[in-house]
């Protein structure tokens, strides 16, 4: 659920100009080309006397009283004027003083201004409050490239736009009388919300005269003086005469303790937003974001990448992506599910299934397990064909190809948004070497060919040696994961013996479905455990690795990190839907684990019913567990550091704490970034689309999920987190990559559920083949008349061997000893030439499952590919208009400096006139 924030814009109202000529260029006219864009503080509501970022730009007219209340907010030096741009934080007893004072004096060699305070709770702790100047930020925006505006947009339309603009300006005139979208942003909270409407260009100090300015310290915003105050700290020298730079490395070795810029304040206002207004950005962004009454609105986009940068701005653009594409899927599982519910009574099988009163099941464990009527699983066979009916097979196909189309149309998204974003022409910086590489082979050096300059180099030899360690490790990983899973296999054989025995009649009798309840439990504590020995072990392996720059490092642990929790989470599911009941044997010759347990069997219902709780009960698990540890433990940690305070300064006590203390107390962000964010939603992605057709309700419990995970993740980020550095970014990642594969994998785990786990094939070959319609080209419910009857086999109950026989004789159905039971299978009877031999059927069946894989695996693949091949990454009128806006870029650049010279030569004639005329 994003916000759409496409258009042009002036004020509140969308505005469409006259078109021009041939071109169909759309112009302001004059004095709207040279008004100057909106500043970012233009966000809060007009009059808004506490906005914090516009404060410094009173100072001139409102005298000493805005200065008072900057320095009882927090946000300022003590003299009021010098906005805190970036905090560090240090122990007085931490023995690296040395270390922090050179780091602090070539901090004021920059320019940056300082400033120190002591730590109201704990006298140990100092707070370094810095500030940079105008000249500091022009100086380093000009280096950093960063992007300002300069000219309001010139805007146009293709022709084929004019007849919908049209309609536009028609619906207009009727606005009032129509209903307001219960999605959208609340214009009335949120005034001039979409992005400014203004060509930007890399700042330049010389062509500063092109830039709109009205006020120096509102030029830059707070987290793009931020960055820029990163910026500089990541290149300050802390030992003089030595290459040791950076505040990364200060950090790793406990010089300081944290570093973050400051929120804009309190989350909370006394006041109503509605007759108030917004207190700051960050009360803003939890009134119409982070706050829960706001759920089903869209994000506030242009915003959250404002407050928090366009690296974690494209992160909640994507999951509302991906939240909003899973509207149709849900709706579409939900219609399969529904779809079952009203064909139930009509179902054949399950009928079938639920009159064969006749029909005695062979037991499904040794000894201990009764035999039983086919009839007690009536219920099984129901809720059977919720999941697997005659609409399973398109909902698979849909959900592959929707895979496809969510990915194809979130590039174009991306396209827009890092249009609307001023991503475009952006290109990440060099970046610099870890300071672990640099250690490691600071004595191997090489000339680097884009700067130029000497750098540690890594052979060719000692990567390859190491790659091969980590794979190793990987694998070594990998088999502990099976392993696991071989341990879940050996409590469900023997447990199912274990509850066949139970003295409770209800556990007794449903010995199969506890069996499978209780090791999707203790399945879900091993995974929640191998997590943490995971993460560990990838750490370790990324480490040995010695990646060179932050990014390599950051790709090596994701790709591990999601390999080893894609495994963990998925391999006792493959073995439900892939292997469980398939290696069985059959009675009389039952295969066995190590020669001593029986291998588990398929309810007579089938397997389907195992693998919907596999995944049903771990992803509601997972999800709830997840939601906990994101906002329920940052809860409670904050709540136990305000706790402790309150018992050091006593309850009746009430201090008010600068804002720079109440930042530190909140939790720090995590040191692996968005990556624990991303991960869930990813392998939630795996969940929705790998066995969706086993569970049609998967993507309907993923949409519920990340309704509530939006604005848990933003009220996480707003009153929970530390305020995050604001960072750039492109696209999404390597992550993208990995949602490609998670699509390909989907479509051919689809059609082995399809084929293998569910009875779809069987069905389908017994109406054509061997039904009552055979040769007749029908397969209605009326074809599927004895289906059940022969989809069962027949053995005779003498033949067990001595370890399975079991201990009834079966004369309680019929008042004397059994002779013959029925089993899954199509093989022949015990009188027949070749005693429990394959049938017919059966081979007509595996070869009817063999090419519905091929057929599916290669329709499905052919649609996937023609529909990228169809959509387009970049839409057309995006592309158009980033060439047009890109050649009247330069020739209003041209213009203007045209403008300035002719303007300069003007007056040195004046002067020169001037001159002449006072000559005596």
């Amino acid at each position: 659920m994003e916000a759409s924030s496409s258009g042009i814009t002036n004020g509140k109202t969308k505005i469409f100009h006259p078109v021009a000529k041939d071109v169909n260029i759309l112009f302001d006219e004059l004095e709207a080309v040279n008004s100057p864009c909106k500043d970012d503080d233009s966000l809060l509501h007009p009059g808004n006397l506490t906005s914090t970022s516009d404060d410094a730009s009173r100072l001139e007219a409102g005298g000493e009283a805005v200065p008072e209340r900057n320095k009882s907010n927090g946000l300022y030096f003590r003299d009021g004027k010098g906005r805190i741009d970036y905090i560090l934080v240090y122990r007085k007893s931490n023995p690296q003083t040395e270390k922090r004072e050179v780091f602090e004096r070539n901090i004021r060699a920059e320019g940056l201004q300082m400033e120190k305070e002591s730590s109201l709770i704990n006298s140990d702790i100092i707070f370094v409050k810095l500030h940079a100047p105008w000249e500091v930020l022009g100086r380093y925006a000009e280096q950093m490239n960063v992007r300002m505006p300069f000219r309001r947009k010139i805007y146009y339309l293709p022709r084929r736009y004019k007849f919908m603009s049209r309609i536009d300006k028609q619906i207009s005139r009727f606005r009032r009388w129509l209903p307001k979208k219960p999605m959208r942003l609340d214009k009335e909270t949120l005034p001039d919300l979409e992005e400014n409407d203004c060509y930007t260009a890399p700042f330049s100090q010389q062509r500063i005269h092109h830039f709109i300015i009205h006020n120096k310290d509102t030029f830059f915003n707070n987290a793009t003086r931020s960055r820029i105050v990163h910026h500089i700290l990541q290149r300050i020298k802390y030992e003089e005469g030595k290459n040791k730079i950076g505040l990364n490395r200060l950090l790793t070795n406990g010089s300081y303790e944290a570093a973050f810029p400051l929120h804009e304040g309190s989350y909370r206002s006394k006041n109503s937003i509605r007759t108030h207004g917004a207190v700051n950005h960050r009360h803003l962004l939890y009134e119409c974001w982070a706050s829960w009454g706001v759920w089903y609105k869209y994000q506030p986009l242009d915003l959250v990448r404002r407050y928090f940068g366009e690296k974690i701005g494209l992160y909640f653009a994507w999951l509302g992506w991906y939240t909003g594409m899973l509207f149709p899927a849900a709706f579409i599982g939900l219609f399969v599910f529904l779809y079952g519910v009203t064909t139930l009574d009509h179902c054949q099988v399950s009928k079938e299934v639920c009159q064969a009163t006749d029909i005695i099941m062979c037991p499904v464990c040794d000894k201990y397990c009764p035999f039983m009527r086919l009839s007690d699983s009536c219920v099984y066979a129901k809720v059977t064909h919720l999941f697997d009916n005659g609409a399973t097979v398109f909902f698979a196909v849909f959900m592959a190809v929707w895979a496809t189309v969510f990915l194809e149309f979130w590039k174009r998204r991306r396209a827009v948004i890092a249009y609307d974003w001023d991503l475009i022409d952006w290109e990440e910086e060099e970046e610099e070497i870890r300071p672990q590489f640099e250690a490691k082979y600071s004595k191997k050096e090489r000339m680097n060919p884009i700067s130029g300059k000497p750098e540690p180099y890594q052979a060719f030899a000692d990567k390859c040696s190491r790659l091969i360690v980590s794979a190793s490790g990987i694998f070594f990983m990998i088999c502990v994961v099976i392993a696991a899973v071989f341990g879940i296999v050996i409590y469900r054989v023997v447990t199912v013996s274990t509850f066949a025995a139970f003295k409770w009649a209800l556990i007794r009798n449903n010995s199969q479905v506890a069996t499978t309840g209780t090791a999707v439990c203790i399945n879900f504590c091993i995974i929640m455990l191998l997590n943490v020995l995971y993460e560990k072990v990838a750490l370790l392996l990324t480490n040995l690795e010695q990646p060179r720059t932050e990014s390599e490092w950051e790709n090596s642990f994701t790709l591990k990190m999601f390999l080893f929790q894609f495994v963990n989470l998925n391999s006792s599911t493959f073995y439900i839907a892939f292997f469980l009941g398939r290696f069985t044997g059959h009675p009389g010759a039952y295969l066995r684990l190590i020669n001593r347990w029986r291998l588990e069997e398929c309810h007579p219902s089938g397997c389907l019913i195992d693998l919907c709780m596999q995944m049903g009960i771990i992803m509601v698990l997972k999800q709830t567990w997840n939601n906990f540890m994101e906002l329920g433990y940052p809860l409670i940690q904050n709540w136990w550091t305000r706790r402790k305070v309150r018992q050091e300064h006593g309850p009746e006590r009430k201090i008010n704490f600068p804002q720079w203390e109440k930042d530190y107390n909140l939790q720090p962000m995590n040191a692996y970034g968005l990556f624990d964010e991303y991960l869930e939603m990813i392998l939630q992605f795996g969940f929705t689309t790998i066995f969706v057709a086993a569970f049609p309700l998967a993507p309907l419990l993923a949409l519920l999920n990340n309704i509530i995970e939006i604005r848990l993740d933003a009220y996480k980020f707003v009153t929970q987190w530390r305020r995050p550095l604001a960072s750039r970014a492109k696209d999404i990642g390597i992550w993208y990559g990995i949602l490609e594969g998670i699509g390909i994998l989907s479509v051919i785990t689809n059609a082995f559920v399809i084929a293998i786990t569910s009875d779809f094939i069987p069905r389908l070959v017994y109406a054509y083949k061997y039904g009552p319609c055979a040769g007749q080209g029908e397969a209605g419910q009326k074809c599927m008349v004895g289906y059940v009857n022969a989809s069962l086999s027949v053995f005779r109950i003498s033949d067990f061997e001595n370890r399975s026989e079991p201990e009834s004789d079966g004369s309680e159905f019929s008042g004397t000893p059994l002779k013959y039971c029925r089993y899954r299978d199509y093989r022949d009877p015990p009188h027949s030439l070749v005693p429990y031999g394959y049938t017919l059927q059966f081979w007509h069946v595996l070869a009817a499952r063999l090419a519905f894989i091929i057929v599916f695996e290669h329709l499905v693949f052919c649609i996937k590919h023609l529909i990228s091949y169809l959509i387009p990454d970049l839409p057309k009128d995006l592309r158009d208009r980033m060439r047009r806006e890109k050649y009247l870029i330069q020739e209003m650049m041209y213009e203007a400096e045209l403008e300035r010279l002719q303007k300069e030569r003007k007056e040195r004639k004046k002067n020169g006139k001037a001159q002449h005329n006072e000559w005596p």
